[in-house]
């Protein structure tokens, strides 16, 4: 796999620490939410949890958010970003990215981002849900809304890639919680030679702090990802906390906020197009 993208910015090798979803939208979506909206327990238990270790570590992270999530736990958001996070657009309400017609594209991000700007949030960051950008994602149009990168979990793209202006930031499935601990990546996780069955929080750690030993060693770029949903025990939860631990203590790495890799990376990639 060409990754060509030798960190060139501070420190030995940068890492970015993120966060997808935030409370019921994927679920409210589906019709499967029968609970009151703005109660679900991944955002009133599992991710203060978490937020308080990031401050225990002194490490911020991108939140990926979807933008229904903003007015139903208004709070939390503004929460996350008085202490230092970043948040980044997650979609509408985490609808499948890769199967939307360029309308619906159009659609989500004239409302996501017209309405969240009134509320003083500035999205120029971008994951989308489900990983994959398909073939919908119009660049310019995600340029002219003033995003500055994407991070798409895509084992193709190359790290730092710029596509019409937009710095590509991308992650790899095995560099996801939800690629362990749940059973709907079965066939993913066959595709990338691990077990079909769900794996364990111990098989997650030893995984990333390879990559993290890894990303010093060749001097590159490293993106893991944690749902607050997944965090449903407290092995699961050590991991998370080892894997800041990891980070923090080792002053050759990097940690930063998605859109501060991609401003310094912006400054030396150049304008460099394709995969």
């Amino acid at each position: 796999m060409d990754r060509s993208g030798q960190w060139r910015g501070p420190r030995k090798a940068a890492v970015c620490l993120t966060l997808d979803n935030l409370g019921e939208a994927q679920d409210v979506y589906k019709g499967t939410w029968d609970k009151p909206i703005g109660s679900h327990p991944s955002v009133t238990d599992q991710l203060p949890r978490m937020l308080d270790l990031l401050n225990k570590y002194n490490i911020n992270i991108t939140y990926f958010i979807e933008f229904w999530s903003l007015a139903v736990y208004p709070d939390v958001v503004k929460d996350i970003i008085a202490h230092g996070h970043e948040a980044a657009w997650h979609g509408l309400q985490h609808e499948p990215w890769a199967s939307l017609s360029p309308g619906e594209v159009r659609d989500k991000l004239a409302r996501s981002f017209r309405i969240a700007e009134s509320s003083g949030i500035k999205y120029v960051g971008f994951r989308p849900p489900g990983g994959g950008l398909g073939d919908c994602t119009s660049w310019n149009l995600m340029k002219e809304k003033g995003l500055e990168y994407i991070s798409p979990v895509d084992d193709e793209f190359r790290w730092f890639n710029h596509l019409n202006g937009i710095t590509v930031l991308p992650l790899e499935w095995p560099k996801v919680d939800a690629f362990y601990y749940m059973e709907k990546f079965d066939d993913k996780r066959e595709a990338f030679r691990k077990q079909r069955e769900v794996m364990t929080p111990a098989q997650f750690k030893e995984h990333l702090m390879s990559k993290i030993d890894l990303a010093l060693e060749e001097e590159g770029f490293l993106s893991i990802l944690f749902h607050p949903f997944l965090q449903t025990s407290e092995e699961k939860l050590e991991v998370f906390e080892n894997v800041l631990k990891r980070i923090a203590n080792d002053s050759d790495i990097f940690c930063a906020l998605c859109r501060d890799v991609a401003k310094i990376a912006s400054r030396w990639q150049g304008n460099e197009n394709g995969k």
